[in-house]
């Protein structure tokens, strides 16, 4: 007469045979927004000599493939920013960074499923804001390389856009933040961020060549 099977001998269930995806999968997660990086920047008409520069150094890590999109990449990784001006042009919308001390511009890590490096610094503007009906111009404004602590010490290769508020927007702080204000361009907040100063003129320039829109 054969055994009784018992439950030891049953097969496992099928949750058990399933495993992470590995690094390789998780990485062509990327793949898109990195074709559209380096197309975005290949095709990029700098707005300064100090952005020609760093599109340059951001050109070169891309070589390195999707990976350079990821913040696991320590050798440094591209990030999205936002400079947001209010429905008018007059005033822009700073976050004093809970991390840094400083007054910076919106922005910070790519995701995986972000398909545009428009669509991740909107993202961004969107969530760190609260603020619902940004529309954006998808010709950056500006390209910074910067020190973080991201992996132990890193570098973001940060790239950066202009994005504009709709009328009666009102700003809700999250949790990356210690507080948001706005503030007329010749009246930042201090301490402020090195580079952002700067953007102000290439945003409200790309208010002056085109309306604003929605992230491809």
């Amino acid at each position: 007469m054969p055994d009784t099977p018992t439950a030891a001998d049953a097969p496992p269930p099928a949750y058990a045979e399933t495993s992470a995806p590995s690094p390789e999968a998780s990485l062509q997660a990327y793949a898109a927004l990195h074709a559209d990086a380096a197309a975005l920047l290949t095709g990029w008409a700098p707005t300064s000599p100090e952005a020609a520069a760093a599109r340059d150094r951001t050109l070169a890590l891309l070589a390195a493939g999707p990976v350079a999109m990821s913040r696991t990449h320590r050798p440094g990784h591209v990030t999205a920013s936002a400079l947001v001006l209010d429905s008018t042009g007059a005033r822009v919308l700073l976050c004093l960074h809970g991390k840094l001390g400083r007054w910076v511009q919106l922005g910070g890590h790519c995701e995986a499923g972000d398909r545009t490096l428009a669509g991740a610094a909107l993202r961004e503007a969107t969530e760190e804001s609260g603020i619902a009906g940004l529309r954006i111009d998808p010709v950056p404004i500006d390209v910074d390389i910067h020190p973080v602590a991201c992996q132990g010490g890193s570098l973001h290769y940060d790239v950066r856009f202009a994005v504009l508020a709709p009328d009666g927007a009102v700003e809700r702080v999250s949790d990356e933040s210690e507080a948001l204000g706005w503030f007329p361009p010749d009246r930042l907040p201090e301490p402020l961020a090195h580079g952002t100063a700067h953007l102000v003129a290439p945003a409200r320039a790309a208010l002056r060549r085109s309306p604003l829109r929605p992230a491809p």
